[in-house]
């Protein structure tokens, strides 16, 4: 490259800048176990190209990553999915999904720092997986709400039968969705919102 001003380095797509009436920026991450649908909600409801790190999923995962419910499933996030959508003019949700296999739960708490809230996407063949996801919130005192994501083979339980297995307390919001529609992950992000105001509201949020 030519540093004498032959050549420049190209800025952001202007579909990626941030608008300029942007004035609040808040973090959540779309934690879960794996294949229960993260990169796939930060995809649908991104209003910018989605960064991803998926993997090929190889032999080596044999025994060790449990893909139960997911045996057609070929990648898998290794670090991170980002994404962004704009909230109202002033109000920006910057997206995280964290991986969901066990082995790299590690990242995780460099991707809890200064989050204000999380979505916990929910497999209802495959409760046990939620627990630690939940634990390792409530221990960083991260307010979240659960989303029970479709998928076709799914069983569906009531509400409070769903918060009586996950032991959840009355005031964690219980939502249905289908990440792979945008409105649903959208709905899903604005009971979130809702949630964390009540918070605020109540002085709980710190």
């Amino acid at each position: 490259m030519d540093f004498n001003g032959s050549d420049t380095i190209p800025g952001p797509r202007a579909e990626d800048q941030l608008p300029q009436t942007a004035q609040s920026a808040v973090k959540i991450v779309i934690v879960g176990g794996f294949g229960v649908g993260k990169t796939t909600m930060v995809g649908s409801v991104s209003e910018i190209k989605p960064l991803t790190t998926e993997e090929t999923m190889t032999q080596a995962g044999i025994g060790v990553d449990d893909n139960y419910g997911s045996a057609s499933k070929t990648a898998t996030t290794v670090a991170m999915d980002f994404g962004r959508i704009k909230i109202t003019d002033e109000l920006v949700l910057y997206l995280f999904g964290t991986p969901g296999q066990e082995r790299f739960w590690f990242l995780w708490n460099g991707l809890f720092e200064g989050a204000l809230g999380a979505v916990v996407l929910v497999d209802t063949r495959r409760l046990e997986v939620s627990f630690d996801v939940m634990g390792r919130l409530e221990e960083r005192g991260v307010p979240f709400v659960v989303a029970v994501n479709s998928f076709p083979d799914a069983p569906r339980y009531p509400i409070g039968d769903l918060r009586a297995a996950l032991d959840l307390s009355e005031m964690i919001p219980i939502v249905d969705c289908d990440v792979r529609r945008r409105a649903s992950s959208r709905d899903v992000l604005m009971t979130l919102m809702r949630f964390l105001h009540s918070l605020a509201m109540t002085g709980s949020l710190t």
